[in-house]
């Protein structure tokens, strides 16, 4: 049993209430008692409205469940159906226009273009590494990856293959910062005349900064190196400035269920905005420590000297409006909600760097970045602009402080985008939408509405061509461009960069300035976009566009006459089963929140709980309009437990399911979330997932406690 402590009349983990009291509140000027006074206060006052939003999205789902039962079996007609949802208050009108007007918003949101980073805050070493993922060494990304053809041979240097990177480096500078005459490849070295000379901005020793589009690249000259030695300008490497922003995750990519996990969670937190987070491992048989890397230093041309960031610009995502936490009880004794307790504790925490009290300075500012996800409507998006003024308010931070990027990934909140951003307008600071989640809830919300299309053909339905349209255009009419970050979604496959190199470009190409990626590597070689396309250019000539019709955004995916054979039917359960097991199975089992999980063709794909709800969704309609059964659902578990178990065969802790489906917390948790899951609150997975986690480690202890 967790030990509580009485804190103003709430229960709190007591190894939570220590952390708050002995590290988060020493030098924020708040006492303790202030501190809990005012988080009941705000419980007393938002907790009710919480509950009070949470019924309404059952409510609104009861209606359209009611709605689609009415018409089985029948096409949909697109003006008495919108004329449904706006009756229900489910559709809200437009609002008259307007500009979003968020101060004090550092330069990585409004003014420049790059990638984006999203890391679960529970892994101190990935968040160090994606902290310090803002620089990026081309040549690396390019020689590890198959950003360019072939393989390095052997183990040391590969000649030929660094040759392959240097010539990718030098046409990539061309298109860049073209010289004045002639090509990269053929400069011998020294300060480079520029056809743009005002692209050369700096030098640190004889190293060159060079900033185009905002961004800036570093040519790193190192004679004495292995591939400087052999170049005739020295050139060893080309440093990116990569990801201007990262998330720091406390949502969908970790596992945090009991105070242990949000302690963990808002430590890591305290030792960024503290800059002393440190993390020590082992690599290659040494004993490494990584620590967040300081601002770099450079001399302008005339002279002056002046730094540049060394370090991502932090933002953190708190959990959305449903879930509940055992951390913190109320004065009934429920559970608080959970979203509530990380938009004050992560604020609190935030005011050593508002302070600037760390070894570091994240925001320049004085703005404290939250990413609120999963929020559907401008009534919620609303609660939450009222929740961050009482959190201003207790923590004594001028109103708008706390900044919002409100996460476009509900068809609730795409429908009325327009109105969700004026909800916030005086802090929002990011838009972004969520292909993944979207698509889930695209489904759960239409459960009934009869079968889904396939899975895979979700990407190119006509739906999400609007959501994404309408993103960015209704983003810029609200002002957005200049202000605030529109963003895009992630890159799943890590190790597919030649890929993503092809395709990803095409989300600067809409207007968006920035885009999320998987990795370091992934943010440096998509840098590379930001400078093949000018977007802030492009967001100019998108917003003279109409927005993207309503009517579009609300075609429902469902497949009208489709006639599946049963191969084409089991390999869609065979795709979501295998899915399904080789997430949950790292999720319950070892606290695994996002990883790369094998997908059926063993390709690594960066897994989360919004990956799950599409598929768990999938499964859970098609059996319920009787496309699959059962038995069809049980076979296919059946058969991809064999196959998630023969792909983790070499991971020590790894707890097989298949035959021991009696004893598999995973295995079970993976059938209710396909059995119970018309009936999940949005179709969300965290309340499953969380109780069979906490049925483990609760079990777990149980053993440890156990006599000899």
């Amino acid at each position: 049993m967790t030990i509580m402590a009485e804190r103003a009349g709430l229960q709190v983990a007591e190894t939570l209430a220590r952390f708050i009291e002995d590290k988060a509140l020493p030098g924020t000027g708040i006492t303790a008692a202030a501190f809990w006074t005012g988080m009941a206060a705000i419980f007393t006052r938002f907790a009710p409205e919480n509950a009070a939003l949470l019924a309404k999205r059952d409510a609104l789902q009861a209606k359209i469940d009611a709605w689609h039962r009415d018409r089985a079996g029948q096409p949909i007609d697109q003006a008495e159906y919108q004329a449904f949802l706006r009756e229900i208050g489910y559709l809200v009108p437009e609002p008259a226009p307007f500009t979003v007007d968020s101060m004090n918003i550092d330069a990585e949101l409004a003014s420049m273009a790059g990638p984006q980073l999203v890391v679960p805050i529970l892994n101190a070493r990935f968040l160090l590494n994606a902290a310090n993922a803002r620089w990026g060494s081309l040549y690396d990304a390019l020689y590890g990856t198959d950003a360019i053809p072939g393989t390095p041979a052997g183990k040391g240097y590969d000649a030929a293959r660094g040759q392959q990177v240097i010539t990718w480096g030098r046409d990539f500078l061309d298109k860049a910062v073209p010289l004045a005459s002639g090509s990269w490849k053929d400069w011998q070295g020294g300060d480079p005349a520029l056809a743009d000379p005002a692209q050369l901005v700096g030098h640190a020793d004889e190293n060159i900064l060079l900033r185009h589009n905002g961004l800036h690249i570093e040519l790193v000259i190192d004679r004495a190196s292995p591939i400087g030695k052999s170049d005739p300008a020295g050139l060893a490497d080309i440093v990116m400035e990569a990801a201007l922003t990262t998330i720091c995750d406390l949502e969908d990519s970790i596992a945090a269920v009991d105070a242990e996990d949000k302690l963990l969670a808002y430590s890591n937190w305290l030792g960024l905005m503290q800059g002393d987070l440190e993390d020590t491992f082992e690599k290659n048989g040494a004993m490494m420590t990584r620590r967040m890397n300081g601002d770099r230093s450079y001399t302008a041309p005339d002279g002056t000297a002046f730094t540049l960031p060394g370090r991502s610009l932090l933002f953190v995502r708190n959990v959305g409006h449903l879930m509940t936490t055992p951390a913190v009880l109320l004065p009934d004794g429920d559970e608080a909600p959970e979203g509530i307790v990380d938009g004050i504790i992560t604020s609190l925490i935030a005011i050593h760097d508002l302070k600037k009290q760390g070894r570091f300075t994240n925001s320049r500012t004085g703005s404290i970045y939250i990413v609120k996800p999963k929020m559907h409507g401008p009534a919620e998006c609303a609660f939450t602009d009222r929740l961050f003024d009482a959190i201003e308010d207790m923590l004594g931070l001028a109103r708008y402080t706390l900044k919002i990027g409100v996460m476009d990934e509900e068809r609730r909140t795409s429908a009325n985008l327009a109105a969700c951003i004026e909800a916030v307008r005086h802090r929002i600071m990011f838009i972004n939408t969520g292909f993944l989640d979207r698509t889930g809830d695209e489904m759960h919300t239409s459960m009934r509405a009869g079968p889904m299309i396939r899975k895979g053909d979700m990407k190119t339905s006509d739906w999400i061509a609007a959501y994404e349209d309408r993103n960015v255009q209704i983003g810029l009419a609200c002002g957005l461009s200049g202000k605030a970050q529109i963003g895009k979604g992630m890159w799943a496959a890590p190790d597919r960069m030649a890929d993503m190199l092809e395709q990803k470009i095409g989300h600067p190409k809409t207007g968006a300035n920035t885009a999320w990626v998987p990795s370091p590597t992934a943010a440096t070689l998509h840098a590379t976009h930001y400078h093949l396309v000018d977007v802030f250019a492009r967001q100019q000539e998108r917003r003279a566009e109409a927005i993207a019709s309503l009517d579009r955004l609300l075609t429902i995916p469902v497949a009208r006459g489709a006639n599946w054979s049963d191969e084409e039917i089991r390999n869609e359960l065979d795709n979501n089963a295998q899915g399904i097991l080789g997430y949950v199975v790292r999720w319950i089992d070892q606290g695994i929140g996002c990883s790369k999980v094998p997908d059926i063709n063993d390709i690594g794909l960066m897994e989360d709980r919004a990956t799950l709800r599409i598929s768990s969704q999938h499964m859970a309609n098609w059996l319920l309009h009787g496309v699959v059964s059962t038995d069809d659902i049980d076979a296919a578990f059946a058969r991809m437990a064999k196959k998630v178990d023969a792909q983790n065969a070499s991971d020590p802790l790894y707890r097989p399911m298949s035959g021991h489906e009696a004893t598999s917390y995973a295995w079970q948790a993976a059938r209710d979330l396909v059995f119970k899951g018309v009936e999940q609150p949005s179709g969300y997975t965290e309340p499953l997932l969380h109780a069979w986690r906490a049925k483990l480690k609760a079990q777990e202890k149980a053993k440890e406690t156990e006599p000899a």
